[in-house]
């Protein structure tokens, strides 16, 4: 198997963490991101203009000048709630927006821009989530919007650069057992919101890390613009 470079935003816990495992257990090269530094992984906070660059920047020098597989997964989850202040509530919104969906593009930009420089193409897998196509809690508009727009982005990248070999791929996770699902499930009623799932229970992260190790390594071409479901058949499109 072809050893791969490969960038993971968000990986210091949760599905970014079992995603930089499944990946670097098959012997892939990984960099991954979080807002602290660590062994393996690049500090940034992608909530400030440039941190996304610097990033990239940063990558691309510890795997020598080359990234073959960009993941992008990190992401918060905030409410807003309706009857918030408006500056608040305006505040929270471009917070979401700014790391869910604009830092997730300009990465994107810098990929395809490196893909088609080295020539050979290159693979983009979004982790987007449920809420892009179901919608989300009324304090949570802007976390389904995001999502979306993550959808949308990817599907416009794999139509735009197929033909360069550039692939884009998303994954839409429902609940997934992280400590960010947890607190949530616990503000939400508890075990009562699995029965929402017909699984019976919310996804493991790596269920949702196996999937998008597929998808950056062995998918096949033709699945580019796909959009994979991990969440227990609670939403079936």
């Amino acid at each position: 198997m072809t050893t791969l470079n490969m960038l993971v935003t968000g990986s210091s816990r949760g599905i970014g963490a079992a995603i930089v495992e499944a990946l670097v257990a098959q012997g892939h090269n990984c960099v991954g991101h979080g807002t602290r530094a660590a062994p393996g992984r690049v500090a940034a906070d992608l909530a400030e203009t440039g941190a996304a660059a610097r990033l990239w920047a940063e990558a691309i020098e510890r795997l020598d000048g080359r990234v073959d597989v960009l993941i992008n997964n990190a992401g918060v989850f905030e409410a807003a709630p309706l009857d918030g202040a408006d500056e608040a509530w305006l505040a929270a919104w471009e917070r979401t927006l700014r790391i869910n969906l604009t830092a997730a593009a300009e990465l994107s930009r810098l990929a395809v821009q490196h893909f088609q420089r080295r020539g050979g193409g290159g693979r983009i897998v979004n982790v987007a989530s449920r809420a892009a196509y179901r919608g989300d809690s009324p304090a949570h508009w802007h976390y389904a919007a995001a999502k979306a727009g993550m959808v949308g982005m990817t599907k416009t990248i794999a139509r735009g650069y197929g033909r360069e070999g550039i692939l884009a791929f998303a994954v839409c996770p429902g609940f997934t057992m992280t400590g960010m699902a947890e607190e949530y499930i616990a503000s939400r009623g508890g075990p009562g919101l699995l029965a929402d799932i017909p699984l019976g229970r919310v996804a493991m992260p790596e269920e949702v890390a196996e999937t998008v190790r597929w998808l950056a390594t062995t998918a096949p071409a033709s699945a580019t613009g796909s959009v994979i479901d991990v969440n227990g058949a609670s939403y079936v499109r």
